[in-house]
């Protein structure tokens, strides 16, 4: 048995792989090199990639001996699923593996736009003593609302509930009687326009379609409080970037935590790079220590059951 793979996966990864026989080829840098990975994957059962490898149906068609395609993370747009599904290779991702470190970091980013210890600790140390520049907001009795509530926004939930927040949200495909709405308690809203106008936070929980391709652009950002943040860790593509940096530029909305873009890395043309209240970060909202050996083992179990022919929980 032998996989390839083609982008960062943490040691804990290959040492699961080769526990269960598997023969491991590691080049973390290997999604850049098209035409050498399309030699190379016809030699092999499966592949494991991140999210800059194009599994396109040019490269499923290569690899002859695929069974299964490996994701080390949750999003499946660079994907072609409906190719896989057609050859019979099954596709595998870390299902709920870094859910954590991202509610944490949607957390962190709420805390940061009310207390910014980080610029209070620069200004102390050029010498500066204001205490009224760095006076805080509390996140307290403010509203936090969740675009698409699946097992993120459920932990990003529970966490701001316990800050005294209250949390709202909006997504078609849920009811009453599911579990984010009876134990943890979300107030689901019938629309995202209700979720937009009532929201202090924003933030962002649903995959990249084309139905949510710029699902937040200009008219839902002239919705938004001029005092509200947005927060997207889910997809670049879901905001429209060129309206959002219109929307900071003209104090339309306080500000955005930015992890993911349309263009990664973020090209210097970006008009958001110019502006203040832009906090960007490189696509790191699952990127822990604990999540990416989590994510990196998971997927390893997955992809050794799909090739031994047993069933896995983690396939689409």
């Amino acid at each position: 048995m032998r996989v390839l793979i083609t982008e960062i996966i943490w040691n804990e990864g290959i040492e699961e792989l080769i526990n269960q026989g598997f023969e491991v080829d590691y080049d973390e840098t290997l999604w850049k090199k098209r035409e050498k990975l399309l030699e190379m994957v016809k030699d092999y059962d499966a592949i494991i990639v991140r999210n800059q490898t194009r599994v396109d149906y040019e490269l499923l068609d290569a690899g002859i001996r695929l069974k299964v395609v490996g994701r080390l993370g949750v999003g499946l747009d660079n994907i072609d699923t409906t190719a896989a599904k057609k050859r019979n290779i099954q596709v595998v991702y870390a299902r709920h593996a870094n859910a954590t470190s991202v509610a944490e970091y949607v957390m962190t980013a709420i805390l940061s736009a009310n207390r910014p210890l980080y610029f209070a600790d620069k200004d102390i140390k050029a010498g500066n003593w204001d205490r009224k520049k760095f006076t805080g907001r509390e996140i307290a009795n403010k509203t936090i609302g969740l675009i698409g509530l699946g097992e993120i926004s459920h932990r990003v939930a529970k966490r701001a509930l316990a800050f005294g927040m209250t949390v709202i949200g909006y997504d078609p495909y849920i009811t009453e009687n599911d579990f984010i709405v009876t134990e943890t308690g979300v107030q689901v809203k019938e629309s995202l326009e209700e979720v937009l106008s009532e929201s202090d936070y924003i933030s962002i929980h649903v995959p990249l379609t084309p139905a949510t391709h710029y699902l937040i652009s200009e008219s839902e950002l002239k919705s938004m409080k001029t005092s509200a943040y947005i927060i997207n860790t889910s997809r670049g593509g879901i905001i429209n970037e060129t309206a959002l940096a219109s929307a900071l530029i003209n104090h339309t909305i306080a500000g955005a935590f930015l992890d993911v873009l349309e263009v990664e890395p973020i090209s210097s043309s970006n008009k958001l790079l110019f502006c203040e209240t832009a906090m960007i970060t490189p696509h790191i909202a699952g990127l822990t220590q604990e999540s990416q050996i989590r994510t990196s083992v998971l997927v390893a179990k997955e992809v050794g059951k799909i090739v031994k022919g047993e069933h896995s929980l983690c396939t689409i």
